[in-house]
């Protein structure tokens, strides 16, 4: 079909959601699905390589965390609700036992730790936009995880904004704040 100079044009509607609407009126899915500003973001599974990372990676703190009794770990997908239009499914989240109360059958406020692992196509989003987003929410911590670069970065929230702890690359320790005594080869996360 031609259009014509006379014809308007129609900009594309985009259906905006609260959390509670998703819920009520689609079906669970393990497919990674989160709500950025009420629209809907999907994405591809995970690969092999990043799924890898993702169980090397949660073993490891979450036997530390268990051992210290410091609160409890989740690895993806899960969702967690920092307001009715925006939910994140980060790799790995840490809640300490402070903040308990956040957990339901999601996570419902600021979990104190998150990781995300860069797959293809989502480096902008990991890098950029979740961290501005992780920032505002007021996360203490949050680990990204770079295959392609083959490094960690763990950045602490300090006044509000993120600091760099530290960029960890292969042969590495990567080493949390939040978590004292918590570090991990960066080899082992990207085996």
């Amino acid at each position: 079909m031609i259009q014509t100079a006379t014809e308007k044009i129609k900009p594309r509607r985009v259906r905006l959601w609260t959390y509670d609407e998703m819920t009520a009126k689609l079906p669970e899915t393990n497919q990674p699905i989160e709500l950025w500003d009420g629209e809907l973001i999907m994405g591809a599974s995970p690969t092999l390589e990043h799924q890898t990372s993702v169980l090397q990676l949660g073993k490891k703190m979450d036997s530390f965390v268990r051992d210290n009794k410091l609160g409890i770990v989740f690895v993806a997908p899960i969702d967690v609700v920092l307001s009715d239009t925006r939910v994140v499914q980060p790799d790995i989240v840490f809640v300490s036992n402070e903040k308990k109360k956040i957990l339901a059958k999601v996570i419902r406020g600021v979990p104190d730790l998150v990781v995300e692992i860069i797959s293809t196509g989502s480096w902008r989003r990991d890098t950029i936009d979740k961290r501005a987003l992780y920032q505002q929410f007021g996360v203490q911590e949050y680990w990204i995880v770079d295959p392609d670069a083959a490094t960690v970065e763990v950045l602490t929230l300090t006044d509000g904004a993120f600091e760099l702890l530290g960029r960890f690359k292969k042969s590495q320790t990567a080493r949390s704040e939040l978590l004292k005594g918590f570090k991990i080869r960066v080899d082992e996360i990207l085996e």
